[in-house]
């Protein structure tokens, strides 16, 4: 008993410790949720807790905001860049991961640099040049400014679950008769279904969540769901109650996301870690 005992006592406290950090993780969540559903009148007072609550709010940002529209836009960025990067960024994937050219290793840390450039660094570049063809406040210069730093995210990603796979298996299928792209579609893409499982849930939340490209290179048409939380800022002050809506509303649906691929993409990131 007495050797049980720290065991017991090591594990309580690492359980608190670890309730400690998931609440203040999550808390800001909870506390926005609760602004949402203050009335007006007491948005502006942090120290009231016990209200009644309502949906006034919710109801102001669909019917006088119009979030619908902004929803749509989010919905069609996403999966228009999430599809367009993940087969260009396979397709890239393939070649670092089974051919082999002069400084394939610097070519591929350059494209990973490219994930490293801040948002802002790139956008003023993407304003002039979609102004100039005439792309601005649409949908494709959201989607191109999006694969900038998802196409190097898949290929990264994609490259390593492409090696895991044992070239014998292309090898047989090349002496049976088939083309490197046909070993591409039939054989590698369904062997590594798991690892587009999981590049493609992490596209999907980085350009759901995006927020700079959005800002900057739309006005309303093709504006965001992440970039209405803008309207609520004016020189009377900050509208705190349909704010806080918003942010509930457009967290959302990647929470929901989360939760339900959560196995996907655990499986997606482990996919290879132990080899026998």
């Amino acid at each position: 008993m007495n050797r049980q005992t720290p065991r017991r006592i090591t594990r309580i406290l690492g359980a608190l410790a670890l309730l400690l950090v998931a609440f203040i993780a999550v808390f800001p969540f909870v506390y926005m949720a609760i602004v949402s559903l203050k009335p007006r009148v007491l948005t502006y007072d942090p120290s009231i807790w016990m209200f009644k609550p309502t949906m006034e709010n919710y109801v102001s940002i669909f019917k006088t905001r119009n979030l619908l529209h902004f929803a749509k836009n989010s919905f069609i960025v996403v999966i228009a860049t999430t599809l367009v990067s993940l087969i260009l960024g396979s397709l890239a994937a393939y070649g670092f991961a089974r051919f082999s050219f002069n400084k394939k290793e610097d070519l591929a840390f350059w494209i990973l640099s490219l994930r490293m450039l801040p948002p802002m660094a790139t956008v003023i570049p993407f304003f002039i040049l979609a102004r100039l063809t005439g792309i601005l406040d649409t949908h494709l210069v959201l989607i191109l400014s999006y694969m900038t730093f998802n196409i190097p995210f898949t290929i990264w990603m994609m490259r390593g679950f492409f090696e895991e796979i044992p070239r014998e298996i292309e090898e047989a299928a090349l002496v049976d008769g088939c083309s490197h792209w046909q070993v591409l579609i039939k054989i590698i893409l369904p062997l590594s279904m798991t690892g587009l499982t999981a590049t493609a849930i992490f596209c999907v939340i980085q350009s759901w969540n995006e927020f700079a490209f959005a800002l900057f290179l739309t006005g309303v048409n093709a504006r965001t769901l992440p970039t209405t939380v803008t309207f609520f800022l004016s020189v009377t002050g900050v509208i705190w109650g349909e704010m806080a809506a918003v942010g509930v509303v457009t967290a959302l649906p990647v929470l929901v996301f989360a939760m339900l691929v959560q196995k996907h993409m655990i499986r997606g990131l482990t996919f290879g870690a132990v080899k026998q």
